[in-house]
């Protein structure tokens, strides 16, 4: 049984392991509190005023994450994808954006994480990518 991800109801309560519904994971190494849902395809400048309109499990303060945050959930035992998949099912292999922009190019690009094999490398924001929103724990 993993410790370090906590289940988290829609109505914003903790959850015992072995729960069948769930919309967000707390993390209790980093007290992140992450969606379950990945929003689809978009690009950087919609996911992040998407992830600002979210209300899940009762709160209203999610965000796009750092690329450093990002790659907390990044898990390279694994691969395809590169993610703990009980507490984050249905996960594409894909990139997801981060809200960490390139210092060569902060209006071009954005840092991304690839959950195939939990890589990293910047993205053009007008290309599309996975979201996964994420907001501080209590």
């Amino acid at each position: 049984m993993n410790e370090r991800y906590r289940k988290v109801s829609d109505a914003g309560a903790l959850l015992a392991g072995d729960a069948e519904e769930w919309v967000a994971v707390l993390d209790t190494k980093t007290n992140l509190m992450w969606s379950v849902e990945v929003l689809k395809r978009k690009t950087f400048k919609t996911a992040a005023t998407s992830v600002k309109k979210l209300a899940i499990g009762g709160f209203k303060d999610w965000r796009l994450p750092t690329v450093e945050e990002l790659f907390l959930l990044a898990d390279r035992t694994r691969k395809d994808p590169a993610i703990d998949t009980d507490f984050f099912p249905d996960t594409p292999s894909d990139w997801f954006w981060s809200s960490t922009v390139l210092a060569g190019s902060p209006a071009g690009c954005a840092w991304c994480v690839y959950f195939g094999y939990g890589s990293g490398h910047w993205g053009v924001q007008g290309n599309e990518s996975y979201v996964r929103a994420v907001r501080a724990g209590q």
